[in-house]
């Protein structure tokens, strides 16, 4: 396991948190309990959190995955503490998530539904692709209603 903290410059952050995982479902386990446990000791409410990064990184391990390759996770704490911007980057910019308003998965299937968790949870989500051949979703959550 690889981990980053960066706080450089006076833009940056509150609080940041990075790790690089491997694209398994050990990898996208230990993605959500990382964050759990960074998000408990930033002393910020974890479950809305835990829920995304679980979607996020269970996507990333799923369609994300390149042998070889591991997807990163980003937890940056901006604006001052009023913001939780997370980040999870993969290797597949071929493979997008659906559109906005397109369906995710017919009725009858039993997954394909994450995004729409994510988007009910999360207050903003997005997709940003790059550098090549990278893609990240990402997910704000307003910690100040």
């Amino acid at each position: 396991m690889h981990q980053e903290i960066t706080r450089t410059e006076t833009s940056a952050p509150d609080r940041q948190f990075t790790v690089l995982l491997s694209p398994t479902r050990r990898g996208a386990r230990l993605a959500r309990l990382l964050t759990c446990a960074r998000l408990d000791s930033w002393g910020l409410p974890s479950e809305a959190a835990a829920q995304i990064v679980a979607e996020l990184a269970a996507n990333a391990a799923t369609h994300g995955r390149l042998p070889g390759r591991d997807f990163r996770l980003e937890l940056a704490v901006r604006d001052d503490g009023k913001l939780l911007r997370i980040a999870v980057t993969d290797t597949r910019d071929d493979r997008l998530p659906p559109a906005s308003g397109a369906p995710f998965a017919p009725a009858d299937d039993e997954s394909g539904r994450g995004l729409l968790i994510v988007g009910a949870l999360a207050d903003r989500w997005g997709v940003a692709l790059g550098p090549a051949p990278r893609k990240t979703v990402w997910a704000e959550l307003d910690l100040v209603p």
